[in-house]
């Protein structure tokens, strides 16, 4: 089959490859300049399927409630919000119960543990090298955090996952060089969990996507999606037509089909991250961390340091938020400081996080003929991403997917 995808972030790249591996002709159409440009730049790189949970949930909206209150919180709301912000918020406040947020949780881990395979069997099969590294550790500054903790480690003994409480004396093993002067109440250590860099891996897999022969188009705006797998694009006066097109665009995406009369309820949830050269590497982590409290992540990519955290609705895209950086410097200095080369060469980044306010992305036919979709991934495109791709790619060739993919089909928007 003659094959478009629309979007060339970690979502379009992996949608790309699974389809070229089954044979098909694939072209990928993409706004900006090259791959992984937007929300799969400078993410965080955790892959961590037992922490991939809706942020529809039982006691949520009280939760953001009180962040707001703090300097440093890890949810904002700004302003101005549009009339998309606001019906996601509506949405989202509705499926905040337990029996949505259960469903929700339980296709969401699905998936998540389904596409960590797949990514070790890509990595293994291609022999690649994205500045990976095994083991999470989250730290809990208190006795209180601890407690709060405790739900979510239920999660994790539900779903299998490998995790251990430790000490503080016994997370200082993990990580040496942790800040000897910031006292915490103790860790929970995830050894099978991992980081990687999303947007080396997806430049990696558009490279060997290349030489199996898929077509990459950048500077490429969509500006029409048709029923039938036909596309117009700016500056074109005719008509591209193929076989199928699969919309991996993000938050783009909800405009496309918006004509087509189908209205994705999906919004931009605006991540932060800071990356700097590593200045002393006995000084640094080794894998990653995640600050409870303020829900950050400190990563190692390499010969560099990412922080990233925050999640942010509404405001001005274009504009980065002062104490969300403060935040992220803060978390930094309190775990590894003297890590970083924060003096020069500091990337500084936000990025529009595509979510849908239930929770679980959109993987599949449209019912639209010729169209089908894989979005609305939110924080964890990065940890999705791959058995995202194979299940669409599947569905495709008409074949059974070896995921479940009744939680992710289209009509679920109205809940």
């Amino acid at each position: 089959m003659k094959i478009a995808v629309i979007g060339a972030g970690i979502i379009g790249v992996t949608t790309a490859y699974e389809l070229a591996c089954d044979g098909h002709e694939v072209t990928v159409l993409e706004r900006c300049a090259a791959a992984a440009e937007e929300a799969s730049f400078a993410n965080a790189g955790l892959v961590a399927p037992g922490y991939v949970t809706p942020w529809a949930a039982p006691g949520m909206p009280g939760k953001v409630i009180t962040h707001l209150l703090s300097h440093y919180a890890p949810v904002k709301v700004g302003l101005p919000l549009s009339t998309r912000d606001l019906v996601w918020i509506w949405k989202w406040l509705r499926a905040c119960n337990l029996e949505t947020y259960l469903a929700h949780r339980a296709h969401l881990q699905r998936l998540a543990f389904y596409s960590r395979e797949r990514l070790h069997h890509i990595t293994n099969h291609l022999s690649l090298d994205y500045e990976r590294s095994d083991g999470y550790m989250v730290l809990l500054r208190s006795e209180h955090d601890s407690k709060l903790a405790q739900p979510g480690l239920q999660v994790l003994r539900d779903a299998g996952v490998s995790f251990k409480e430790i000490s503080p004396t016994e997370a200082r093993k993990v990580e040496p060089a942790l800040n000897p002067d910031t006292s915490f109440f103790g860790a929970v250590h995830l050894p099978d969990d991992e980081v990687g860099n999303c947007r080396q891996f997806a430049l990696l897999l558009k490279n060997t996507s290349q030489r199996m022969g898929v077509d990459f188009l950048f500077n490429k705006e969509v500006t029409r999606v048709a029923a039938g797998a036909q596309i117009s694009l700016a500056g074109e006066s005719a008509t591209r037509q193929y076989d199928a097109v699969v919309v991996c665009a993000g938050l783009a995406s909800a405009r496309m089909l918006a004509p087509m009369g189908l209205k994705i309820p999906m919004t931009a949830v605006h991540g932060y991250s800071v990356s700097a050269a590593i200045r002393e590497p006995l000084n640094a982590p080794r894998s990653a961390i995640m600050d409870e409290r303020y829900k950050v992540a400190i990563s190692r990519l390499g010969n560099r340091v990412r922080v990233a955290g925050s999640a942010e609705l509404g405001g001005t895209p274009g504009k980065m938020r002062a104490s969300s950086l403060q935040t992220l410097y803060k978390v930094l200095q309190d775990w590894f400081p003297g890590a970083a080369n924060l003096s020069g060469g500091v990337q500084e980044w936000k990025g529009a996080r595509p979510m849908l306010p239930n929770g679980p992305p959109m993987i599949g036919a449209s019912g639209i003929p010729g169209l089908w979709l894989n979005l609305g991934h939110g924080s964890s495109g990065w940890a999705l991403s791959c058995g995202s791709a194979r299940a669409v790619a599947d569905l495709i060739a008409d074949k059974p997917p070896e995921l479940d993919v009744a939680g992710f089909k289209v009509d679920r928007r109205r809940s």
